[in-house]
């Protein structure tokens, strides 16, 4: 049983108090536990983000950290890890939410040393049926479920919310090359199982109820097919796009898809900011969009 707990939240331009103030009336409640919550601002540049933030120093055991300049999305939950005074660290994503009473207390209660509690796909489907992002998570849902995690426990791996012992972190800290989003989680799960520690998986979900808007979220999509185009290589089984991309590239097909991104890219785009958009061509995009940055043919 674990009794003493560094919760350590991440945050860029996103107002988190009611998360922290969540988690700490959670973990307040619990008998012989100490627990601290750590914030860390990696250089937000929206000033009213800071602002509502802010009041989370008010709050108990609570301390919200600013940075001036960005770090990056690795080098931040290092510099949280680094911070942190107890030997188990819980990492959770700033623009989540806990719908669980127990949320805190089933960490506390779990076995292993690296501990993945999963992700719930929130909102109401009725009037998200136009957002990319939702259609997207809700596609992919089976991959957040109990039960398919715990045969995939290395490839699914996500940093969203788990639990790690410091002494692991410390010996296989994130990358900090990796400075954009996307897939610094999935390279960490791949670095932990390659150096024989056991990932394990718990129903302890955590909420995804807000999503940003259609031309954000191809954005992030952009930035992370950059990421993965970084490090295709120490991402090789890992990645579909990886995959399919290998596949295209042995049957010579490369410079015909490298030709068709000029010509569909702005179409398919532009369908996917409409209504209800497809996963299909989205998905689709994504690949069209990595073999165009690709240009080792």
């Amino acid at each position: 049983m674990i009794n003493s707990l560094s919760i350590l939240i991440p945050t860029y331009n996103n107002v988190c108090f009611e998360l922290v103030k969540t988690l700490q009336a959670q973990a307040a409640l619990l008998s012989d536990f100490e627990y601290e919550i750590l914030v860390a601002d990696d250089g937000s540049t929206d000033l009213s983000t800071i602002t509502g933030n802010r009041k989370i120093n008010e709050i108990e055991n609570c301390y919200y950290i600013e940075r001036e300049k960005n770090m990056g999305r690795s080098a931040i939950r290092n510099f949280l890890a680094k911070k942190a005074k107890y030997k188990w660290l819980l990492f959770i994503d700033s623009d989540l939410h806990i719908d669980n009473t127990d949320f805190v207390k089933n960490y506390s209660l779990a076995e292993g040393k690296i501990i993945v509690g999963g992700l719930k796909i929130g909102g109401n489907p009725n009037t998200l049926v136009n957002n990319l992002r939702y259609q997207y998570e809700k596609a992919c849902e089976k991959d957040h479920d109990y039960l398919h995690r715990i045969k995939n426990r290395n490839k699914e791996f996500r940093t969203t919310n788990f639990l790690i012992s410091k002494n692991v972190i410390q010996e296989c800290p994130f990358d900090e090359n990796f400075k954009y989003y996307g897939y610094e989680d999935v390279l960490l799960g791949k670095s932990l199982s390659s150096k024989g520690y056991h990932i394990s998986h718990i129903d302890n979900p955590i909420l995804l109820d807000e999503y940003e808007t259609n031309y954000q979220f191809i954005n992030k999509t952009e930035e992370a097919c950059r990421t993965l185009l970084q490090f295709r290589n120490e991402l090789q089984g890992y990645s579909k796009i990886l995959d399919y991309a290998r596949k295209i590239k042995r049957l010579h097909l490369y410079p015909v898809f490298q030709k068709l991104y000029p010509l569909l890219s702005l179409a398919i785009k532009a369908k996917l900011t409409g209504n209800k958009p497809s996963i299909f061509l989205f998905n689709i995009y994504k690949l069209l969009y990595y073999i165009h940055l690709d240009q080792n043919i």
